[in-house]
């Protein structure tokens, strides 16, 4: 019986390099794996079709975020869910939405996508951020308290 100096993972690497098409297999294997609504960014027609006429409330990490009204003409209140509201109305950039605010007029963009608990929003401007995901479209009101006299 002859000994050859053989790497034991010899078998396995004639494998990888047999067939190149084997790494493009492994490669859109790998990418259907990933969530739809990270693939599906939704047009700018979709996401007012989706949320006209609704009050989304948002969650992160599990943790109420903040909900939005979204009304026509694509304008929106946003709330932090702390009795204080901000009007804004949000336009497309490419791919993304973007919300200027009547406190803030520098774009806050994201992209959104549909998930299979409702709108996964990321927040572009700096993805590592935030991620909000739609915890319920409710009927139910968002409060706004007005603005604060004599203060």
């Amino acid at each position: 019986m002859s000994h050859e100096n053989r790497c034991p993972l010899a078998p396995r690497a004639a494998f990888w390099h047999s067939d190149p098409m084997r790494y493009a297999a492994l490669f859109f294997a790998a990418l259907s794996a990933l969530p739809a609504a990270a693939q599906d960014l939704m047009t700018a027609e979709e996401f007012d079709a989706y949320t006209r006429g609704k009050t989304l409330f948002y969650g992160r990490d599990g943790s109420a975020y903040g909900a939005e009204i979204y009304h026509e003409n694509r304008r929106v209140e946003w709330s932090f869910l702390d009795g204080e509201c901000r009007e804004g109305e949000w336009y497309q950039d490419g791919e993304l939405i973007c919300f200027v605010y009547e406190d803030n007029p520098d774009p806050q963009c994201w992209s959104f996508s549909r998930g299979n608990g409702g709108l996964i929003a990321r927040f572009e401007n700096d993805p590592r951020t935030t991620e909000l995901y739609e915890a319920r479209d409710a009927d139910e009101e968002m409060i706004c308290l007005g603005p604060k006299v004599g203060v």
